[in-house]
């Protein structure tokens, strides 16, 4: 198989790529679908579709977009695995564990919704909302620059 990803690494990096713009699409979406979900009276026609937007969302983008970058990201680690030795590497991989933790609050906040039993309010959610894009940034700096 590394003779098959060797030929094939762009492809492979471009699909890593496209699935980490579809993880961090549906991770700035996410938070703010809580924003008005928060501010919408539980077992109101609103709140009934936030919920359901909320569980297309994660179920049919967030959490199939996470896989697939973690498949492809782990091929291209596997293929190359000299970048385990490298600083800015760990720094990367360390956020994006910080990302999935993230990810797994969305999770678990989506099912609080789900159950009418969310108890924070929209401000929560719209600083929550900021997390996703600032951990964007320091990642593609990381993965571009090579700063360590």
């Amino acid at each position: 198989m590394a003779e098959f990803l060797g030929e094939h690494y762009l492809w492979v990096k471009a699909l890593h790529i496209i699935s980490v713009i579809f993880w961090m699409a549906g991770m700035a979406y996410l938070p703010r679908l809580f924003v008005y979900h928060a501010e919408a009276e539980p077992g109101s026609e609103k709140s009934e579709t936030f919920k359901v937007m909320e569980r297309r969302l994660l179920r049919g983008i967030i959490n199939p977009a996470m896989i697939a970058t973690f498949t492809f990201g782990g091929l291209m680690l596997w293929a190359n695995p000299a970048l385990l030795s490298q600083g800015w590497m760990h720094a990367k991989l360390f956020l994006i564990f910080v990302m999935s933790a993230l990810h797994g609050f969305f999770a678990r906040w989506r099912k609080d919704f789900d159950a009418d039993r969310n108890r924070r309010p929209a401000r929560f959610y719209r600083i929550v909302n900021e997390a996703p894009p600032v951990l964007v940034v320091f990642i593609v700096i990381l993965a571009i620059v090579k700063p360590f």
